[in-house]
């Protein structure tokens, strides 16, 4: 007796080879949202907090340096109470303002941040500027050290601020081109457009001029 092939595969089979395309159908959907940009700008947003960190933690750096150095200026140029005051309450300024990554989302508070910190950097200057005057001071070995840790100091937050601005950048432009834009609609709506650094004070972006 002849057998009949009617072109029907079985059910179970058919079963079967469904069950087995389900994982492989689920990876080659994560590959393509992978591919296609979903998860840039989460991505984006946490280099700008890590970022955000590296300026928090530079600027901190300098804020610790200013106490020795006002002792150290004073023990030569006592007199020179104007200038140290003046640093004094620019840095008590800089470190009253509590800095997190909620900052991030507040750009009063942002420039606000920002612009204490410019007069912080102007009154480093002034005091720097000071020192020409005192020639025991400038060759203080303390100082020289102090001196030395400032400059360093200074290049860091040059480059942390660069740093930031180029992360912000980068996720702000994720937002708002294309495919970004709509990832942002559909899915990260909550997250806003970062605000930048911009400067805020005359030279506020200029190293203290710490060379002699």
């Amino acid at each position: 007796m002849d057998t009949i092939i009617t072109g029907k595969r079985p059910k179970i089979a058919v079963r079967r080879e469904l069950t087995l395309w389900k994982p492989f159908s689920a990876v080659l959907i994560m590959l393509w949202l992978t591919g296609c940009g979903i998860n840039n700008i989460p991505t984006y947003d946490e280099q700008v907090k890590s970022a955000w960190s590296q300026v928090e933690n530079q600027y901190q750096r300098r804020a610790d340096l200013v106490p020795n150095l006002v002792e150290t200026v004073k023990g030569f140029a006592e007199q020179e109470r104007e200038t140290l005051t003046a640093v004094i309450e620019a840095r008590a300024k800089a470190t009253s303002i509590q800095v997190d990554d909620s900052i991030l989302n507040d750009p009063q508070k942002l420039q606000q941040f920002q612009q204490v910190q410019g007069e912080l950097t102007s009154a480093l200057s002034r005091l720097m500027a000071v020192s020409e005057r005192y020639p025991d001071l400038k060759s203080n070995q303390n100082f020289l050290t102090l001196q030395s840790q400032l400059e360093g100091t200074e290049n860091r937050i040059a480059v942390a601020r660069r740093d930031f601005i180029q992360a912000v950048q980068q996720y702000n432009t994720e937002i708002r081109t294309f495919p970004g834009r709509i990832w942002h609609s559909l899915m990260y709506s909550d997250m806003p457009i970062r605000e930048n650094f911009e400067a805020t004070a005359t030279n506020a972006d200029e190293a203290p001029k710490v060379e002699f």
